[in-house]
Formats: structure tokens, sequence, C-alpha cells
């Protein structure tokens, strides 16, 4: 799983530039959660949507019925990991 080692770069590199894990850990945070909310649209497109982003209601992303295990821990175990570290390293 990349998710994981690509959010501690991110984290990192970020903390090197600002100063700030924090801050790391909420731009990691912020980009997994939006890749893994932007899949779950295309899956809703893909199954409900006939293939048209128009026929997508606002909350057709949000729905249970497009998520699985793997795009939740996909998004949050980043999210976990991210914010345990910021603690326990700044």
């Amino acid at each position: 799983m990349i998710h994981l080692p690509l959010a501690a770069f991110i984290q990192a590199l970020t903390a090197y530039l600002t100063g700030d894990l924090w801050l790391g850990a909420a731009i990691a945070s912020g980009f997994f959660c939006g890749r893994e909310h932007a899949q779950a649209e295309y899956r809703w497109i893909e199954r409900y949507g006939f293939g048209l982003r128009a026929n997508m209601p606002w909350h057709g992303g949000f729905q249970s019925r497009v998520w699985n295990i793997k795009s939740v821990l996909d998004f949050a175990l980043p999210v976990v990991f991210t914010c345990s570290v910021a603690p326990i390293v700044g």
C-alpha cells in the first residue's frame, strides 16, 4: 500500500519546508480524503448515473453504497498515521 509512505513523505516534506508537522498532516490527510471521495464519485457515476456526471446528485460520493473497505482504509490509514506522528515527533 503506497498511501502510508506517500502520506509520510508529504508530511515530512511539509514539516521540512514550514517546520509544522500538523500542517503536513492536514495536507496529506486532505489529499487522500479528496482523492478517495473523487473515486467514490466516479464509482457512483459508473454504477448509478449511466456514465454521466450530470446524473449524480450532490451527495453521490458520500453514499455508503459506493464505498468499500479498501477505499475507506485508503483515506483512514494516512489520516490516522499522520495525525499520530505529529504529536509524537513534534
